[in-house]
């Protein structure tokens, strides 16, 4: 252990680290040329591999689910993604350490609209998470996150982790060129399943990668622009604030915890209305709340 360790340990207190004290990686592949790429990936030293479709609930996705856990028994394997009981049933039983639930709730999918299927985030991490939770699999809510507050729901509905694109989408890390638009900054976000994405590369995720010809492709998300929003850090600083006071207000020591305690009220539309800023002008914004 160095001095650098410490003072890693010091201002990191919660980061993900394995026995040896690096940060754990994780990392996705589709159902096609999978084998060689997981074996160089686990060789690497990831810790987790995550079989990453648009369609889970699928006959290939299962497939490849029990082919890769025969051939890398040890490796711990994510799959989806799914949105109903049923398809987490599947994929539990064929195998996996970890269900990812999200069908269309991300801001730059359109699978609802161009598909027509999709379940709301909410309910869709509800349903999953009865079905997991009786094999004591791990549910990962995939998308539908804008708010620090929208955190607290997916755990208390019962989701252990969250994958998040959008909210860090304008940060200095992530990769999309930054562009000014009548005087402010933004960066380019894409979503998987948008046209340019799918020309990259990607169009396997969503079953389309026997067509070569780039106007035959149907996709699935937009590219778009949101506003530059500084470093990570601070992104997930706000984010972790926020599950905190969460957990403060309804006396949770821990996720297990308030995914135990949790309980969910119906509100009505002038009750949302009345959640979030009203009857006022923002002047000055605030680090962890916007409205579009």
């Amino acid at each position: 252990i160095t001095i650098k360790d410490i003072e890693k340990i010091r201002k990191f207190p919660n980061a993900c680290k394995d026995s040896l004290g690096r940060l754990r990686v994780g990392a996705a592949v589709g159902i096609l040329d999978r084998e060689p790429r997981i074996e160089a990936l686990l060789a690497a030293g990831a810790d987790v591999i995550c079989i990453d479709t648009s369609h889970g609930h699928s006959a290939g996705v299962i497939k490849a689910i029990k082919e890769t856990k025969a051939t890398f028994p040890n490796c711990e394997l994510i799959a989806g993604n799914v949105a109903t009981g049923e398809g987490a049933k599947a994929l539990i039983d064929a195998g996996v350490d970890a269900v990812k639930v999200g069908v269309g709730p991300g801001s730059i999918c359109t699978t609802r609209i161009v598909a027509g299927v999709g379940v709301p985030q909410m309910s869709a991490i509800r349903d999953v998470c009865k079905v997991a939770a009786k094999h004591g699999i791990p549910v990962i809510a995939d998308g539908g996150v804008k708010y620090s507050g929208d955190i607290v729901k997916a755990i208390g509905c019962g989701a252990s982790s969250i994958m998040i694109g959008g909210l860090f989408a304008g940060t200095e890390e992530s990769p999309g060129e930054t562009i000014l638009f009548q005087g402010r900054s933004y960066k380019v976000y894409r979503g998987m399943g948008s046209l340019e994405a799918m020309k990259m590369g990607s169009r396997d995720r969503y079953y389309q990668d026997d067509i070569e010809a780039p106007h035959k492709l149907v996709p699935e998300g937009i590219e778009g622009r949101v506003p530059f929003r500084g470093s990570l850090s601070a992104s997930i600083l706000q984010l972790m604030g926020g599950l905190k006071a969460g957990m403060g207000y309804t006396g949770c020591r821990s996720i297990p915890e308030l995914i135990e305690k949790a309980r969910f009220v119906r509100i009505t539309t002038a009750g949302l209305r009345e959640s979030h800023v009203h009857d006022v002008i923002i002047t000055k914004e605030a680090p962890n709340y916007w409205i579009d």
